[in-house]
């Protein structure tokens, strides 16, 4: 069953709900702690920093923070091919057996039977590999698929054919298998929704463009992540990221779970708390990529900031050198204070910059604040004084449907058409000069401030947008 929501409808059953409540509810108004714990998959090469204004719209519709998790793989990127060992990389088996685990952990921990899983991407792989063969389908309620490419990002047996993502290989070969009366995709046992766009994603699309293969035929639609069996829904306009990590997409994660619409937090679904506090997980780099390992011996300092021009105001808040586990904080700070997060890795990682990280108030407190090095400024903008760049973990920017701009000038580096690129960056000719990043779709509106470091000093500029 596929349900096509509608630009204009998603638009006005978002501000129906905003005027049903501002409080954060339980839903139904039972009791907090008969809600299932719901686990949350990142994607390929992510952490469970993604998950954070997700977790936020949960927890402002009545989750308590205690029965909501976000899985950290310690190798997210998987192996080019799935069957051979690749430093630094996982395999399939590699993340079902840590997702896994983690489901063990939480039931055990909340007492509950059973599990709702959301994934988003690859993530959404580890749950269906758990649940179909890992001993999942006892233990989930509800798998919420967004984004994931569940017949291939391409469909070629010719083509890395043991890579995780070909929709012609082993693995989603096998997890495509008919299966019950009906031939369904999915596993038996568990309700099943998958979210995607309609032809905004950019690895489910019929060229190869996204993948280095431009006008070679991936053989994948732009329904590619439906499933036969399940709930199937279209957000149209949204990109691969977005259809996890969006209202949105909340908005029918939480409909599809509770058997209604979220009504607290207005349009976002974000209900601010009066005190925020901060912690998270400082990472770094592998020989085969990202890590969500511990990197000890970097030095975090967080400053607050002016909203208008970035300058600092006052000492430091928080000034640490990070230890065995990773984990930094506690910071204390309120949903009005822009910070700076100033992250300057260990000599034995060398290849990596100072980075100063800028990000607007956070509305609620989060312990998936997880923070990575930069790495360091590339041959071709080492003429530059400085150098900025804009990204957005959570979404991709695209052009015309989003106005991306830095310094009032449109960010740089942006293709028309699929909305693909996370970031944009621009090179600044001074450096101790403020500097703005301007972002505007739909219900979305975010602006981030900060100032130009000295490139020379191998420090970069980051302007960081929470949604």
């Amino acid at each position: 069953m596929t349900i096509l929501l509608p630009r204009r409808r998603v638009l006005l059953s978002l501000a129906a709900t905003a005027l049903l409540g501002a409080c954060a509810t339980s839903p139904g108004g039972g009791d907090a702690g008969a809600l299932p714990p719901i686990v949350f998959v990142h994607g390929n090469g992510d952490t469970a920093a993604l998950w954070t204004t997700t977790l936020w719209r949960w927890e402002s519709n009545g989750w308590p923070r205690a029965r909501l998790h976000a899985v950290d793989f310690p190798n997210p990127l998987a192996r080019d091919d799935n069957g051979v060992e690749q430093a630094g990389r996982s395999s399939a088996d590699d993340q079902m057996r840590h997702l896994a685990a983690e489901v063990d952990r939480v039931l055990a921990a909340t007492g509950a039977v059973k599990v709702v899983l959301m994934g988003n991407s690859r993530g959404g792989n580890a749950i269906r590999h758990y649940v179909q063969n890992g001993g999942g389908a006892a233990k989930v309620s509800h798998a919420i698929l967004g984004g994931t490419p569940n017949h291939g990002v391409w469909n070629n047996p010719g083509f890395r054919p043991n890579n995780e993502f070909n929709g012609a290989g082993p693995f989603l070969t096998a997890l495509n298998a008919p299966k019950g009366p009906n031939g369904d995709e999915v596993t038996p046992g568990v309700q099943w929704m998958t979210i995607r766009s309609d032809n905004n994603d950019k690895f489910a699309q019929p060229d190869g463009v996204w993948i280095g293969a431009k006008g070679t035929p991936t053989n994948v639609t732009f329904d590619g992540p439906a499933l036969k069996g399940a709930t199937n829904v279209v957000l149209p306009g949204r990109d691969h990221r977005e259809v996890s990590y969006h209202p949105e997409a909340f908005a029918a994660a939480f409909r599809f779970v509770t058997g209604r619409a979220p009504t607290a937090g207005g349009p976002m679904f974000v209900v601010p708390q009066d005190r925020v506090q901060l912690a998270g997980k400082v990472t770094g780099f592998s020989a085969g990529g990202p890590t969500n390992g511990p990197l000890p011996g970097a030095r975090l300092q967080v400053f607050a900031t002016d909203a208008a021009t970035g300058a600092r105001r006052g000492a430091a808040l928080l000034d640490q050198t990070i230890g065995a586990d990773g984990r930094w904080g506690p910071l204390a700070t309120d949903p009005r204070t822009p910070l700076e997060f100033v992250l300057e890795p260990p000599a034995a990682l060398p290849g990596f910059a100072i980075s100063h990280t800028y990000r607007a108030p956070f509305a609620r407190s989060s312990d998936t604040v997880n923070l990575r090095p930069e790495r360091a400024i590339a041959d071709a903008d080492k003429d530059a004084a400085a150098v900025v760049t804009f990204t957005r973990p959570r979404a991709y920017f695209g052009l015309p449907r989003d106005v991306v701009t830095l310094d009032g000038e449109t960010a740089p580096g942006i293709p028309p058409g699929v909305a693909g690129v996370a970031s944009a960056k621009r090179k600044y000719a001074a450096a101790g000069q403020p500097v703005r990043g301007d972002f505007r779709s739909g219900i979305v509106s975010e602006t981030v401030a900060g100032r130009t470091w000295p490139a020379s000093e191998r420090r970069v500029t980051v302007l960081e947008l929470h949604e």
